[in-house]
């Protein structure tokens, strides 16, 4: 057998059927279209899903649902999982050597579940509320990642939600030392009206 000789089976491969082209061969006349409208003419054919016009179904139907684009950057991690970790300071690369989270995540963040017996120090890695207690009862330390701002209009929102909230809570001091100097001034009144 030479490889330049090599050919499909027979019967594996038959020509393609040539329409329009006699009675004698089936598919003459209107070459398997049916007769007239849109579907028989050349070029006329709507798009997928198309009803005529009537609202079609993928739009009749409410959205639900939403896939994150960035779910898999980030992995998960039990309190468990970092028993195995090498090493007094496990940080996402750590995590990476031991086998914890795969090579293509670009986060991890550690949940409660399971326990930990040993100290360890966290470093740049998000964790849990539940999770960070347990590590600080056990000894251990938490060093949480920088949020990096980006600038935009998200950014530009946050510094202002920031502001209102700052001048509201100087609103309410300067209320609550109002309130306290008001029955001072009262009880100076009631002594001068003596």
């Amino acid at each position: 057998m030479q490889l330049n000789k090599i050919k499909p089976a027979s019967g594996a491969k038959h020509s393609k059927k040539r329409v329009g082209r006699g009675i004698g061969s089936g598919l003459g006349k209107t070459a398997g279209r049916g007769h007239k409208g849109q579907k028989a003419r050349a070029g006329g054919f709507h798009k997928v899903g198309f009803e005529g016009g009537q609202m079609p179904l993928q739009r009749r139907l409410p959205k639900r649902g939403f896939v994150s684009p960035i779910k898999r950057d980030t992995a998960q991690v039990r309190l468990s999982d970092l028993q195995s970790v090498h090493g007094d300071v496990v940080d996402l690369a750590s995590l990476k050597a031991a086998g914890v989270v795969p090579h293509l995540a670009r986060k991890a963040k550690v949940i409660l579940s399971g326990e930990i017996q040993r100290k360890i120090a966290l470093n740049g890695i998000q964790i849990s509320a539940g999770a960070r207690a347990a590590i600080e009862a056990a000894g251990g330390s938490v060093e949480l990642p920088e949020v990096k701002v980006v600038p935009g209009k998200k950014a530009d929102r946050a510094a202002a939600r920031e502001e209102k909230a700052a001048s509201r809570a100087e609103q309410a001091e300067a209320g609550a030392e109002k309130a306290a100097a008001r029955p001072e001034k009262t009880a100076a009144r009631a002594k001068q009206a003596d």
